[in-house]
């Protein structure tokens, strides 16, 4: 690959892509929830603009992270080839990529994502600085909240659930301008559903994450007990939160029937991992996570009333 290809190939990787890349499908689902006809879409503009945002957010908030653990990536396996470790960018170019594709996410939500209007009408071109100011939330509470917690306290986790589950209420917000009820539902749905899915990662590289000095859960918790029961405490929490849709309306009766039969394809292996702390069991539950998410979404949008 030339040097420039291999320049362009480092900063797509910073971004961590296929990460990104499901924020970016939750934003669609949340805009497509708030959209008032059941029966349409969003306009293009709209989607397009609250995509990129959010998608140009999160990939700088992956950027800007690596650069803040630019001394810890070296030390674990699963990180030593990232741009930085690797030698591939120098940390000034991350610190400013990160930093301008994070500005720029927040700036496109504002200028671009023009909300509905009280008598139901957009006009292009109205700001929306709620839509924009949950997507800055994400850039902050990622880098400067969650990133510095990860060696201080296992509590790290839930506190980066918050900008992970972030993403459908700006998508949301971009079609209402305005904060509501059904924003806490997608966020809670999303935040469960990350606890089972990063703790599932976090024990299968547990060693990794010591060598780093990162106090995952997993690090400090030798026997697995209170990993097991916060995925089973989570997943149970999520079973909760994927129901409100139908409690409350939002979505109908496929709905309701979808997420039971997805509960449930979660809960198994997740359960198995909980009693027997297996690498084969996590791995089974982290791969299950990755097709729940995408599929409750699509099918809430499906069923949205």
């Amino acid at each position: 690959m030339s040097g420039a290809g291999a320049k362009v190939r480092a900063y797509w990787e910073l971004g961590k892509p296929r990460l990104s890349a499901l924020a970016v499908f939750a934003v669609i689902a949340g805009a497509c929830m708030a959209w008032p006809s059941p029966r349409t879409t969003p306009p293009w503009d709209l989607l397009l603009a609250t995509t990129l945002g959010t998608f140009l957010a999160a990939i700088g908030s992956a950027a800007l992270n690596m650069y803040r653990e630019r001394h810890l990536d070296p030390l674990m396996q699963r990180t030593q080839r990232r741009p930085l470790p690797s030698g591939r960018l120098a940390p000034g170019e991350v610190l400013t990529f990160g930093a301008l594709a994070a500005a720029a996410g927040v700036l496109v939500v504002l200028l671009g994502a023009a909300p509905l209007r009280d008598d139901g009408s957009r006009r292009p071109g109205d700001w929306n600085p709620v839509a924009a100011l949950v997507c800055a939330a994400i850039v902050v509470s990622y880098v400067v909240v969650y990133t510095p917690m990860k060696v201080r306290t296992p509590l790290n986790t839930l506190v980066g659930a918050i900008p992970g589950a972030l993403p459908p209420v700006v998508g949301h917000a971009a079609v209402t301008g305005r904060l509501a009820l059904a924003q806490l539902v997608l966020f809670a749905i999303v935040f469960c559903w990350q606890i089972p899915h990063f703790l599932a990662i976090a024990w299968r590289y547990r060693d990794d994450y010591a060598r780093a000095g990162m106090r995952m859960l997993p690090v400090v918790d030798p026997t697995g007990y209170r990993t097991a029961v916060t995925m089973l405490l989570y997943m149970a929490g999520l079973g909760i939160a994927s129901f409100l849709p139908f409690v409350l309306q939002m979505a109908g009766e496929r709905y309701a029937a979808v997420a039971v039969l997805l509960n449930v394809l979660f809960f198994v292996p997740t359960l198995l991992a909980a009693l027997t702390r297996r690498e084969s069991a996590m791995r089974a539950t982290f791969v299950t996570s990755i097709v729940y998410l995408p599929l409750l979404l699509a099918a809430m949008v499906w069923d949205r009333v």
